[in-house]
């Protein structure tokens, strides 16, 4: 073998160990990299904002591989776990679902029961009553016609119930309703958003009597405890009891 040959093969050893060695140094970057990261765990993403005390479902999330040494203890890994549940806070969209995000929809308690109605967006709710909201239901009410011809009773507005307790509040839907002309069934089509209370038997009759025959049903929200302090001469308003 002469010095040129020897020189090859000097050159394709070391060859052979450089690419050993590179394989060597990706085999430990990888162990490495596997020994920070660890096995993949599921977790939820939202996929959009979510308002404060909405209730949750399913399709409000994505599913998210993410290393399980890094999920936080509190990160839902089971959808099973938001049914029947609402927002505690604004959810943002991005944001890793956490059980601390999430609470129980509020209970009725002994003698109540679920009454939903659909509530004009512009004049109802405003984005401000929110599931636990306590408000005054108000409805205003056109006058009769009084028999024999002598007038009509003045219009009204009157607190149905006060201190109510929402339990629920639905999403933007439009919604029909008569448009007051003298024929009645045209309809205007408007935006609602439906909202359940908690209300004993008579206060639920109360309200479903406002949505059938008042004007509007309109939501005053109150603060804690100043719900029940209306006196009974000031739940009935009339234009002519101002003169």
């Amino acid at each position: 073998m002469n010095s040129r040959q020897r020189r090859g093969v000097i050159l394709l050893v070391v060859s052979v160990l450089c690419a050993l060695a590179a394989f060597g140094g990706v085999l430990t970057l990888i162990r490495d990299v596997e020994s920070k990261v660890g096995p993949e765990t599921t977790a939820y993403e939202l996929k959009a904002d979510v308002p404060p005390y909405r209730s949750l479902d399913e399709g409000q999330f994505k599913k998210v591989s993410v290393p399980k040494r890094w999920l936080p203890e509190t990160a839902v890994t089971d959808l099973d776990e938001v049914r029947g549940k609402v927002a505690t806070n604004k959810l943002r969209k991005g944001s890793l679902l956490q059980a601390d995000m999430i609470d129980e929809r509020p209970e009725l308690k002994p003698g109540q029961q679920e009454i939903a109605i659909m509530i004009d967006a512009e004049t109802g709710v405003a984005g401000k009553i929110n599931s636990g909201s306590r408000v005054n239901i108000f409805a205003t009410f056109e006058g009769e016609q009084q028999t024999g011809g002598k007038g009509q009773s003045a219009n009204q507005s009157k607190v149905i119930v006060s201190d109510a307790r929402v339990i629920d509040v639905g999403k933007l839907t439009p919604f029909k309703e008569n448009s007051g002309d003298e024929d009645s069934s045209r309809l205007s089509e408007r935006d609602g958003v439906p909202i359940t209370f908690a209300l004993s038997t008579a206060d639920a009759q109360r309200v479903a009597y406002a949505e059938s025959f008042a004007e509007h049903v309109r939501l005053a929200l109150v603060a804690p405890g100043d719900g029940n302090d209306i006196p009974e001469s000031e739940k009935t308003y009339t234009l002519t009891g101002d003169k």
